[in-house]
C-alpha cells in the first residue's frame, strides 16, 4: 500500500470513528454516503477499528446498522485512569441531584463518558458507586445503566424499547420516542411519545426493566413542555380523586408547603392561589388541605365538601369528649 493511499485510508477510518461517536447508529448506506465510499469499503473499514480495539457492533435486517459499544480504551481525552474514575463518579451523584442545576449537564456529560469507557474501569466506577450513600429524601433507585441509556436515546432521537410495570403490577413492552427526564425529589421520570398508543406518556424509571435503544431514529415532534406535563401526570392522572381548591395564600407560601410532585400549585386574582391535587381517599386529601391552615373554597369534586363535613364533625366530637 502506497504512502498516499495509507494517509487516506488512516483519515477514512477516523471520520468513521468521528461519525460514530457523534450519533448510536448509522446504518452502511449513510456511512458510504458520508464517507463517498462504497458498502464494501465501509465493511473493511469497521473492521480496521475492530482491529484497533474499538468495539463496533452491527446488526443485520432492516434498520440495521453499526453502532459503537463502550471502548476498550479511552480516546484522546488527556485523563488517565484514576481521573476517568473520579469524572464518572462525580457526575453519578450530580446526575442524583444532589447539585442544584447539574443534573441535566452531568448526565449528558456522563453519557458521553461512559460511551468510551473501557470494561474494567466501568466495573471500577460501579464499585465506588455502589458503597456510596447520599443524604437524599426517601425515593425509588434507578440504575444509573438505565439513566445513560435513555439519556443516549434523548440525545440521539431514536427510539427505545423497555418491559414496564403499571400500578397494577402488570407488565408489557412498549416503545417510545424519549424526549426529556425529569426528575423530582423522590422519582426520575421519561417523558415520551409512546408509539403503541399514539400519545404522550410519563414513564417511573423505577417500574422499567430491560431497557435498549433500537436503531429507529425518528423526527423530533412538537411536545408540551416536559416539567410542566411530567408535573400534571404525576398529581392528577394516576389518581381517583382529584381536588381543586382556592387557598387564600400567596403561591409561593403554599408551594413551600406542597412538593412539585404532590400538587400543582397557580396564581389566582385578589390574594389568592388555585391549588390542583390528586388521591385515592378523598378523606385523606380532606385532612392535608385543611393542615395547609388557610381559608379555602373548594371547587371540585364534590365528594370533598362531603368529606370536610364529615371531618368537621369528628373533629368537633373530639373536643367535646375532651
Amino acid at each position: 500500500m502506497s504512502r498516499v493511499t495509507a494517509e487516506g485510508t488512516t483519515e477514512r477510518v477516523l471520520r468513521l470513528l468521528a461519525l460514530l461517536q457523534r450519533r448510536s447508529s448509522w446504518t452502511a448506506a449513510e456511512i458510504a454516503e458520508r464517507l463517498q465510499v462504497t458498502d464494501r469499503s465501509v465493511r473493511r473499514d469497521v473492521e480496521r477499528l475492530r482491529a484497533l480495539g474499538y468495539p463496533v457492533h452491527a446488526t443485520a435486517g432492516v434498520g440495521g446498522g453499526y453502532r459503537l459499544g463502550a471502548g476498550t480504551r479511552l480516546p484522546p481525552l488527556l485523563l488517565d485512569d484514576e481521573e476517568a474514575i473520579a469524572t464518572a463518579v462525580s457526575l453519578r451523584l450530580a446526575s442524583g441531584g444532589t447539585v442544584a442545576g447539574t443534573g441535566e449537564a452531568a448526565l449528558r456529560a456522563l453519557a458521553k463518558l461512559d460511551q468510551v469507557m473501557p470494561p474494567r474501569l466501568r466495573a471500577e466506577v460501579r464499585a465506588v458507586h455502589g458503597a456510596t450513600e447520599t443524604l437524599v429524601g426517601p425515593g425509588a433507585e434507578v440504575d444509573a445503566e438505565l439513566l445513560v441509556t435513555l439519556a443516549r436515546a434523548c440525545r440521539d432521537a431514536v427510539r427505545v424499547r423497555f418491559r414496564y410495570a403499571a400500578r397494577g403490577g402488570e407488565e408489557r413492552g412498549r416503545t417510545v420516542e424519549p424526549v426529556r427526564m425529569v426528575a423530582t425529589a423522590r422519582r426520575w421520570y421519561l417523558m415520551a411519545w409512546d408509539v403503541d398508543r399514539g400519545d404522550w406518556r410519563t414513564f417511573r424509571l423505577d417500574r422499567m426493566r430491560d431497557a435498549a435503544p433500537t436503531t429507529w431514529h425518528f423526527r423530533p415532534r412538537e411536545h408540551p413542555d416536559p416539567v410542566a406535563y411530567v408535573q400534571r401526570s404525576v398529581t392528577e392522572a394516576p389518581y381517583r380523586y382529584l381536588a381543586r381548591v382556592r387557598l387564600r395564600a400567596a403561591s409561593d407560601q403554599v408551594r413551600e408547603l406542597i412538593p412539585p410532585q404532590v400538587g400543582r400549585v397557580e396564581d389566582d386574582r385578589d390574594g389568592w392561589c388555585l391549588l390542583t391535587v390528586g388521591g385515592d381517599d378523598i378523606d385523606w386529601l380532606a385532612v392535608h388541605i385543611a393542615r395547609l391552615g388557610f381559608t379555602t373554597q373548594i371547587l371540585e369534586p364534590p365528594e370533598l365538601r362531603a368529606a370536610t363535613a364529615r371531618l368537621a364533625r369528628r373533629l368537633a366530637e373530639m373536643s367535646a369528649n375532651g
